[in-house]
């Protein structure tokens, strides 16, 4: 059930999100924008003043803003679990100096003579 709910708000979602792309372009900016490639017939959409498309644009961000939380916290919940969790263990952790001081895991090998080998 819970399955259905969220397909449910991801189409809701992603149509808010368009139907939000569309509103926006529409509006009357100060250097034009889509209102004046489709003439007035943008703006007689929403009626001649602005604070229609201003309160639909307000509706519409509300229901997309609503949607991607519920959609978050409802996958939270079906889900539950990390995928990181079901990684193994790192195999081996780097070699740290324990309480005495010594160092504790595998040794790099003794430095070599530090004078190159005199040739006869």
């Amino acid at each position: 059930m819970t399955e259905i709910f969220i397909v449910l708000l991801y189409i809701l979602f992603v149509l808010a999100a368009i139907v939000l792309i569309v509103v926006i372009l529409l509006q009357e900016g100060r250097g034009g924008g889509l209102t004046d490639a489709l003439g007035t017939s943008g703006q007689q959409t929403f009626g001649v003043g602005t604070s229609g498309i201003n309160r639909f644009t307000g509706a519409t961000a509300a229901v997309f803003l609503g949607s991607a939380l519920l959609i978050h916290v409802l996958n939270r919940q079906v889900g539950g679990s990390s995928v990181l969790e079901s990684l193994p263990p790192a195999a081996t952790a780097p070699a740290v100096p324990d309480a005495g001081g010594a160092p504790v895991g595998p040794q790099p090998p003794p430095p070599g003579p530090t004078e190159p080998p005199k040739q006869n």
